[in-house]
């Protein structure tokens, strides 16, 4: 038989059995207070761990130590240095296409596109991420042996040069002596002025082909000096002793597509500008003569010399002061472009409502004429075949500057080629030939003119517009 425990011996059981719970709880806390210092501690020598290596990385992506000289060749800067590759100017790889797309020149860069607005490339940019444009090689005979390449400013070339200011950099296919080709190579410059607050360059690089020139034609200069406000520093690197030696620019815009990309508004814009400036420049008033009876009409012959002449002038010129003797407040100007002086041809266009000249870079000058005038426009024989399209470049001008072209007359009658009539070695018989006339054809044409002209400037003169101000200051 089984004795059942005693009440006492219960009691005392169970006292203990709590003692030994409590001591048990006690321990459990004291080791989780153990475990969550631990935990701590660790935690933070951790985050100071990492605040050191933050701290390191800083002090190595400081610009102070992208600065070490040269004499460090780890340094961050000297690797940025050693990168810097130049390239030739002219990427002969391209010699087939040399202005198509991102032409020869420059070949690795890509124009900066916007709406309207010119194409072009600007160092420093978000596109050249913050490099600067830099130049090497000053060879005038093979734009191949010329070099260009990208670096950062805290990273340029050893023994490079930095040139301070804006500088405008123009490629030219043809040659800045002509005014029509020099002009075409420039006008961009221009556009890109109106459109940055009128900023003026501290200096221009020329380039034909790749190829160095120091020099622009007396006429596209002083246009130049006009619309810019101070004539223009062609840039010859004559400080540069060693030819090898690179030339980096603090700003650089550079334009190798002419007026591509720009809307005709911005065109006619920046034809204003220049048409404006040179007026300024030369001290040209835009009063006109004043006729109670009828408005001021000029009527200007712009003859040329040898090539492209009229073979028989006296004639040409007695068709065409007959039929502006008719008009009431016409009057016939005679001029040979060879013979003035920049500001004498300003002056002329700005009185002239109705340009006559044969086909060629003379013919520039219409844009310096009044919005809307008119340009009459003459070929020698067998240019309608073999000329190509750059024989439509005066119509292009007469729209991108506002003026009216009034059509072409085409001699018919001429030197004869020995080939067919369509054959491109025809040009070379056909290019500098005479011009002749047809009396019937040119007075008919010339009274047409006239009248048309004598209706819009009668209602001009009704209208009074304001007189306008130039763009930039």
């Amino acid at each position: 038989m089984n004795k059942s425990s005693s009440p006492l011996h219960r009691t005392k059981t169970c006292k203990q059995d709590n003692r030994s719970l409590s001591s048990s709880s006690k321990l459990c806390l004291y080791l989780l207070a153990i475990c969550i210092a631990v935990l701590l501690l660790l935690q933070i020598q951790s985050l100071q761990q990492w605040q050191n290596l933050v701290f390191k990385y800083r002090a190595l992506a400081s610009p102070r130590n992208c600065t070490t000289t040269a004499k460090d060749p780890e340094s961050i800067s000297q690797k940025l240095r050693d990168s810097v590759t130049f390239l030739p100017l002219k990427d002969l790889r391209f010699a087939n296409q040399a202005l198509d797309g991102h032409t020869w020149f420059m070949s690795s860069m890509y124009d900066k596109r916007e709406e309207g607005e010119v194409q072009h490339q600007q160092f420093p940019s978000s596109s050249s991420k913050g490099r600067l444009l830099c130049l090497k090689g000053r060879d005038t005979h093979d734009g191949s042996w010329n070099y260009y390449a990208l670096a950062w400013p805290e990273a340029l070339p050893s023994n490079a040069t930095l040139m301070k200011g804006l500088t405008f950099v123009a490629y030219n296919h043809y040659t800045f002596d002509n005014i029509w080709h020099g002009l075409s190579a420039l006008m961009p410059f221009v556009a890109w002025h109106l459109k940055n607050s009128c900023e003026t360059p501290a200096r221009w690089v020329l380039y034909h082909r790749g190829e160095l020139r120091f020099y622009m034609g007396t006429w596209l200069n002083t246009l130049m000096e006009a619309t810019f406000g101070q004539a223009p520093y062609i840039e010859g690197f004559k400080d540069i002793e060693d030819d090898d030696r690179p030339v980096c620019f603090e700003k650089a815009v550079v334009m190798r597509h002419n007026e591509g990309g720009m809307s005709n508004e911005r065109r006619v814009q920046v034809y204003d500008l220049i048409r404006c400036k040179a007026r300024v420049y030369c001290n040209v008033s835009v009063e006109r003569r004043v006729n109670q009876e009828a408005p001021d009409i000029g009527m200007t012959l712009l003859m040329r010399t040898g090539a492209r002449s009229f073979r028989n002038e006296t004639a040409v010129i007695r068709i065409f002061e007959k039929e502006c003797n008719k008009v009431k407040g016409c009057r016939l100007v005679v001029a040979y472009s060879n013979n003035l002086t920049v500001c004498e041809q300003v002056k002329l266009m700005s009185l002239t409502d109705i340009l006559v000249s044969p086909h060629g870079a003379q013919l520039t000058n219409m844009f310096l004429m009044d919005r809307n005038s008119s340009v009459m426009e003459f070929y020698p024989k067998g240019w309608l075949k073999v000329a190509g399209v750059g024989q439509y470049v005066y119509h292009w001008i007469a729209s991108w500057a506002g003026m009216r072209h009034r059509g072409d007359w085409r001699d018919p009658d001429g030197e004869n080629c020995p080939y067919s009539d369509d054959d491109r070695r025809c040009m070379s018989v056909y290019k500098n030939g005479l011009i002749g006339y047809n009396e019937t054809h040119f007075a008919e044409w010339a009274r047409t003119v006239l009248n048309d002209v004598k209706t819009k400037k009668s209602e001009e003169k009704a209208s009074k517009a304001p007189i306008k101000t130039c763009d930039c200051p």
